[in-house]
Protein backbone atom coordinates (compact mmCIF):
# COMPACT_ATOMS: atom_id res chain seq x y z
CA UNK A 1 0.00 0.00 0.00
CA UNK A 2 4.83 0.96 3.61
CA UNK A 3 7.79 -0.89 3.53
CA UNK A 4 8.28 -2.38 6.90
CA UNK A 5 11.68 -3.56 6.01
CA UNK A 6 9.99 -3.69 2.58
CA UNK A 7 6.51 -4.31 1.41
CA UNK A 8 6.01 -5.54 -2.11
CA UNK A 9 2.37 -4.53 -1.83
CA UNK A 10 -0.35 -1.83 -2.70
CA UNK A 11 1.35 0.85 -0.79
CA UNK A 12 3.96 1.18 1.92
CA UNK A 13 3.31 2.09 5.58
CA UNK A 14 5.09 3.74 8.40
CA UNK A 15 7.42 1.04 9.57
CA UNK A 16 10.19 1.52 7.07
CA UNK A 17 13.90 1.88 7.60
CA UNK A 18 13.70 5.58 6.87
CA UNK A 19 16.31 8.18 7.68
CA UNK A 20 16.57 8.99 11.37
CA UNK A 21 18.34 12.32 11.11
CA UNK A 22 16.34 15.41 10.05
CA UNK A 23 17.20 16.62 6.56
CA UNK A 24 15.52 18.41 3.72
CA UNK A 25 13.74 16.26 1.17
CA UNK A 26 14.82 16.91 -2.40
CA UNK A 27 12.33 17.29 -5.27
CA UNK A 28 13.88 14.12 -6.70
CA UNK A 29 12.92 12.14 -3.59
CA UNK A 30 9.37 13.51 -3.70
CA UNK A 31 9.12 12.56 -7.37
CA UNK A 32 10.38 9.05 -6.65
CA UNK A 33 7.87 8.53 -3.82
CA UNK A 34 4.95 9.79 -5.91
CA UNK A 35 6.09 7.69 -8.86
CA UNK A 36 6.21 4.58 -6.67
CA UNK A 37 2.74 5.32 -5.29
CA UNK A 38 1.31 5.99 -8.76
CA UNK A 39 2.88 2.81 -10.11
CA UNK A 40 1.25 0.80 -7.32
CA UNK A 41 -2.19 2.12 -8.19
CA UNK A 42 -1.64 1.71 -11.93
CA UNK A 43 -0.72 -1.91 -11.30
CA UNK A 44 -4.00 -2.47 -9.47
CA UNK A 45 -5.91 -0.73 -12.26
CA UNK A 46 -4.34 -2.79 -15.04
CA UNK A 47 -4.77 -5.95 -12.99
CA UNK A 48 -8.48 -5.26 -12.61
CA UNK A 49 -8.90 -5.66 -16.39
CA UNK A 50 -8.12 -9.35 -15.88
CA UNK A 51 -10.81 -9.85 -13.22
CA UNK A 52 -13.38 -11.01 -15.77
CA UNK A 53 -11.17 -13.86 -16.94
CA UNK A 54 -9.33 -14.99 -13.78
CA UNK A 55 -10.95 -13.03 -10.94
CA UNK A 56 -9.20 -11.06 -8.19
CA UNK A 57 -7.72 -14.25 -6.71
CA UNK A 58 -6.08 -15.14 -10.02
CA UNK A 59 -4.50 -11.71 -10.35
CA UNK A 60 -3.24 -11.86 -6.77
CA UNK A 61 -1.80 -15.34 -7.37
CA UNK A 62 0.23 -14.14 -10.36
CA UNK A 63 1.27 -11.00 -8.51
CA UNK A 64 2.56 -13.08 -5.60
CA UNK A 65 4.64 -15.19 -7.98
CA UNK A 66 6.13 -12.05 -9.52
CA UNK A 67 6.94 -10.66 -6.08
CA UNK A 68 8.64 -13.85 -4.93
CA UNK A 69 10.55 -14.11 -8.21
CA UNK A 70 11.98 -10.65 -7.53
CA UNK A 71 12.62 -10.85 -3.79
CA UNK A 72 14.00 -14.37 -3.36
CA UNK A 73 16.97 -13.97 -5.71
CA UNK A 74 17.79 -10.63 -4.10
CA UNK A 75 17.76 -11.87 -0.50
CA UNK A 76 18.69 -15.56 -0.89
CA UNK A 77 17.44 -16.61 2.57
CA UNK A 78 18.88 -19.81 4.01
CA UNK A 79 15.66 -21.69 4.80
CA UNK A 80 17.57 -24.61 6.36
CA UNK A 81 18.64 -22.47 9.30
CA UNK A 82 15.21 -21.13 10.18
CA UNK A 83 13.77 -22.19 13.52
CA UNK A 84 10.17 -23.21 14.09
CA UNK A 85 9.48 -19.88 15.75
CA UNK A 86 10.83 -17.98 12.76
CA UNK A 87 8.68 -20.02 10.38
CA UNK A 88 5.61 -19.24 12.49
CA UNK A 89 6.33 -15.51 12.17
CA UNK A 90 6.89 -15.87 8.43
CA UNK A 91 3.59 -17.76 8.07
CA UNK A 92 1.76 -15.02 9.98
CA UNK A 93 3.25 -12.39 7.68
CA UNK A 94 2.38 -14.47 4.59
CA UNK A 95 -1.24 -14.81 5.71
CA UNK A 96 -1.55 -11.07 6.23
CA UNK A 97 0.12 -10.35 2.93
CA UNK A 98 -2.16 -12.73 1.03
CA UNK A 99 -5.30 -11.48 2.74
CA UNK A 100 -4.37 -7.83 2.25
CA UNK A 101 -3.96 -8.12 -1.50
CA UNK A 102 -6.97 -10.38 -2.02
CA UNK A 103 -9.19 -8.15 0.09
CA UNK A 104 -8.05 -5.05 -1.79
CA UNK A 105 -8.51 -6.53 -5.26
CA UNK A 106 -11.91 -8.00 -4.33
CA UNK A 107 -12.94 -4.56 -3.09
CA UNK A 108 -11.63 -2.89 -6.25
CA UNK A 109 -13.78 -5.31 -8.27
CA UNK A 110 -16.94 -4.21 -6.45
CA UNK A 111 -16.54 -0.59 -5.27
CA UNK A 112 -13.74 0.81 -7.40
CA UNK A 113 -10.07 1.60 -6.90
CA UNK A 114 -10.35 4.93 -5.06
CA UNK A 115 -12.82 3.76 -2.42
CA UNK A 116 -11.06 0.43 -1.92
CA UNK A 117 -7.65 1.99 -1.31
CA UNK A 118 -9.12 4.61 1.02
CA UNK A 119 -10.76 1.94 3.17
CA UNK A 120 -7.57 -0.12 3.15
CA UNK A 121 -5.63 2.82 4.57
CA UNK A 122 -7.62 2.55 7.78
CA UNK A 123 -5.31 -0.37 8.65
CA UNK A 124 -2.03 1.54 9.04
CA UNK A 125 -3.92 4.46 10.56
CA UNK A 126 -5.42 2.19 13.22
CA UNK A 127 -1.99 0.75 14.02
CA UNK A 128 -0.54 4.24 14.32
CA UNK A 129 -3.29 5.31 16.72
CA UNK A 130 -3.47 2.00 18.59
CA UNK A 131 -2.98 2.41 22.32
CA UNK A 132 -2.75 6.21 22.17
CA UNK A 133 -4.68 8.16 24.80
CA UNK A 134 -3.90 11.68 23.59
CA UNK A 135 -6.73 14.02 22.75
CA UNK A 136 -5.18 14.73 19.37
CA UNK A 137 -5.09 11.06 18.37
CA UNK A 138 -8.64 10.54 19.61
CA UNK A 139 -9.74 13.47 17.48
CA UNK A 140 -7.91 12.01 14.47
CA UNK A 141 -9.61 8.65 14.99
CA UNK A 142 -13.00 10.39 15.10
CA UNK A 143 -12.08 12.37 11.98
CA UNK A 144 -11.21 9.14 10.14
CA UNK A 145 -14.45 7.54 11.29
CA UNK A 146 -16.47 10.49 10.04
CA UNK A 147 -14.53 10.31 6.79
CA UNK A 148 -15.44 6.66 6.29
CA UNK A 149 -19.11 7.33 6.99
CA UNK A 150 -19.18 10.21 4.50
CA UNK A 151 -17.23 8.12 2.02
CA UNK A 152 -19.64 5.17 1.96
CA UNK A 153 -22.89 6.82 3.18
CA UNK A 154 -24.42 3.48 4.26
CA UNK A 155 -27.82 2.83 2.74
CA UNK A 156 -29.93 0.24 0.90
CA UNK A 157 -27.85 0.66 -2.27
CA UNK A 158 -24.49 0.29 -0.54
CA UNK A 159 -22.27 -2.56 -1.67
CA UNK A 160 -21.85 -4.07 1.76
CA UNK A 161 -19.68 -6.92 0.53
CA UNK A 162 -17.35 -4.56 -1.31
CA UNK A 163 -17.00 -2.38 1.78
CA UNK A 164 -16.37 -5.50 3.88
CA UNK A 165 -13.59 -6.56 1.51
CA UNK A 166 -12.02 -3.12 1.84
CA UNK A 167 -12.16 -3.26 5.62
CA UNK A 168 -10.76 -6.80 5.58
CA UNK A 169 -7.83 -5.51 3.51
CA UNK A 170 -7.37 -2.75 6.11
CA UNK A 171 -7.33 -5.28 8.94
CA UNK A 172 -4.79 -7.42 7.09
CA UNK A 173 -2.61 -4.39 6.35
CA UNK A 174 -2.62 -3.53 10.03
CA UNK A 175 -1.74 -7.13 10.82
CA UNK A 176 0.95 -7.02 8.12
CA UNK A 177 2.67 -4.08 9.86
CA UNK A 178 2.66 -5.87 13.21
CA UNK A 179 3.79 -9.14 11.63
CA UNK A 180 6.57 -7.39 9.72
CA UNK A 181 7.87 -5.90 12.95
CA UNK A 182 7.97 -9.36 14.46
CA UNK A 183 9.65 -10.92 11.43
CA UNK A 184 12.09 -8.03 11.17
CA UNK A 185 13.22 -8.70 14.72
CA UNK A 186 13.82 -12.38 13.94
CA UNK A 187 15.39 -12.26 10.47
CA UNK A 188 17.91 -9.86 8.93
CA UNK A 189 17.09 -7.41 6.18
CA UNK A 190 14.09 -8.26 4.04
CA UNK A 191 14.58 -12.04 4.17
CA UNK A 192 11.39 -12.48 6.16
CA UNK A 193 9.37 -10.49 3.65
CA UNK A 194 10.83 -12.48 0.77
CA UNK A 195 10.03 -15.78 2.47
CA UNK A 196 6.52 -14.62 3.35
CA UNK A 197 5.95 -13.68 -0.28
CA UNK A 198 7.11 -17.13 -1.39
CA UNK A 199 4.88 -18.87 1.17
CA UNK A 200 1.93 -16.74 0.07
CA UNK A 201 2.63 -17.53 -3.59
CA UNK A 202 2.77 -21.24 -2.76
CA UNK A 203 -0.58 -21.02 -1.00
CA UNK A 204 -2.09 -19.52 -4.15
CA UNK A 205 -0.81 -22.31 -6.42
CA UNK A 206 -4.13 -24.24 -6.22
CA UNK A 207 -5.85 -21.14 -7.59
CA UNK A 208 -3.49 -21.10 -10.56
CA UNK A 209 -3.96 -24.84 -11.12
CA UNK A 210 -7.74 -24.43 -11.05
CA UNK A 211 -7.60 -21.55 -13.52
CA UNK A 212 -5.33 -23.45 -15.90
CA UNK A 213 -7.47 -26.60 -15.64
CA UNK A 214 -10.57 -24.54 -16.38
CA UNK A 215 -8.87 -22.94 -19.39
CA UNK A 216 -9.43 -19.51 -17.81
CA UNK A 217 -5.93 -18.20 -18.44
CA UNK A 218 -5.83 -16.21 -21.64
CA UNK A 219 -2.66 -14.53 -22.88
CA UNK A 220 -4.22 -11.13 -22.20
CA UNK A 221 -5.25 -12.02 -18.64
CA UNK A 222 -1.84 -13.43 -17.83
CA UNK A 223 -0.12 -10.40 -19.32
CA UNK A 224 -2.28 -7.98 -17.34
CA UNK A 225 -1.67 -9.88 -14.10
CA UNK A 226 2.09 -9.84 -14.71
CA UNK A 227 1.93 -6.10 -15.43
CA UNK A 228 0.10 -5.70 -12.12
CA UNK A 229 2.87 -7.58 -10.36
CA UNK A 230 5.61 -5.51 -11.96
CA UNK A 231 3.95 -2.12 -11.43
CA UNK A 232 2.70 -2.88 -7.91
CA UNK A 233 5.79 -4.75 -6.70
CA UNK A 234 8.98 -4.40 -8.71
CA UNK A 235 8.78 -0.68 -9.50
CA UNK A 236 7.70 0.51 -5.99
CA UNK A 237 10.19 -1.84 -4.34
CA UNK A 238 13.07 -0.44 -6.41
CA UNK A 239 12.09 3.20 -6.01
CA UNK A 240 11.42 2.86 -2.28
CA UNK A 241 14.88 1.43 -1.74
CA UNK A 242 16.32 4.54 -3.38
CA UNK A 243 14.58 6.96 -1.02
CA UNK A 244 13.89 5.14 2.25
CA UNK A 245 17.30 5.78 3.79
CA UNK A 246 17.30 9.45 2.81
CA UNK A 247 13.77 10.57 3.61
CA UNK A 248 12.62 11.42 7.17
CA UNK A 249 9.88 9.17 8.57
CA UNK A 250 7.36 12.01 8.76
CA UNK A 251 7.82 12.96 5.11
CA UNK A 252 7.63 9.34 3.97
CA UNK A 253 4.43 8.75 5.96
CA UNK A 254 2.77 11.89 4.65
CA UNK A 255 3.74 11.01 1.08
CA UNK A 256 2.17 7.58 1.50
CA UNK A 257 -1.05 9.29 2.57
CA UNK A 258 -1.45 10.39 -1.04
CA UNK A 259 -2.23 6.82 -2.14
CA UNK A 260 -6.05 7.13 -1.94
CA UNK A 261 -6.02 10.34 -3.98
CA UNK A 262 -3.69 8.83 -6.57
CA UNK A 263 -5.86 5.71 -6.65
CA UNK A 264 -8.93 7.84 -7.35
CA UNK A 265 -7.15 9.72 -10.13
CA UNK A 266 -5.81 6.52 -11.69
CA UNK A 267 -9.30 5.01 -11.41
CA UNK A 268 -10.73 7.94 -13.35
CA UNK A 269 -8.11 7.86 -16.10
CA UNK A 270 -7.66 4.11 -16.61
CA UNK A 271 -10.98 2.68 -15.42
CA UNK A 272 -13.49 5.48 -15.94
CA UNK A 273 -14.43 5.42 -12.25
CA UNK A 274 -15.64 8.89 -11.23
CA UNK A 275 -16.28 9.60 -7.56
CA UNK A 276 -19.23 11.53 -6.18
CA UNK A 277 -18.68 14.70 -4.16
CA UNK A 278 -19.32 12.96 -0.84
CA UNK A 279 -16.74 10.30 -1.74
CA UNK A 280 -14.09 12.95 -2.37
CA UNK A 281 -14.97 14.63 0.93
CA UNK A 282 -14.79 11.36 2.86
CA UNK A 283 -11.49 10.45 1.21
CA UNK A 284 -10.05 13.86 2.06
CA UNK A 285 -10.91 13.41 5.74
CA UNK A 286 -9.28 9.97 5.88
CA UNK A 287 -6.17 11.20 4.04
CA UNK A 288 -5.94 14.22 6.36
CA UNK A 289 -6.20 12.04 9.47
CA UNK A 290 -3.53 9.70 8.15
CA UNK A 291 -1.17 12.51 7.07
CA UNK A 292 -1.36 14.29 10.42
CA UNK A 293 -0.85 11.03 12.28
CA UNK A 294 2.20 10.05 10.23
CA UNK A 295 3.69 13.53 10.47
CA UNK A 296 3.31 13.51 14.25
CA UNK A 297 4.84 10.04 14.57
CA UNK A 298 7.93 11.11 12.67
CA UNK A 299 8.48 14.25 14.74
CA UNK A 300 11.22 13.81 17.37
CA UNK A 301 10.28 14.48 20.97
CA UNK A 302 11.79 17.45 22.82
CA UNK A 303 13.82 15.26 25.14
CA UNK A 304 15.42 13.48 22.19
CA UNK A 305 16.14 16.67 20.29
CA UNK A 306 18.13 18.33 23.10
Amino acid sequence: MSVSQTQPAPAPVADAPVADTPRSTSPRDVLLMLTAATSTQMGAAWGSHAFTAIGPAGVVAVRQLVASAVLLPLTRPDVRRLTRGQWVRVAWLAAMFAGMNLGLYAAVDRIGLGLAVTLEFLGPLAVALLGSRSVRDLALAVLAGVGVYVLVLPGPSSDVLGIAFGLAAAACWGGYILANRSVGAALPGVQGTALATAVSATAYLPVLVWLVAGDRFTAAALGLAVVAGVLSTVVPYTLDLLVLRRVPAAVFGVAMSAHPVLAALVGMVLLGQFLAVHEWVGMTLVVLANAVTMAARGRPSRSRSR
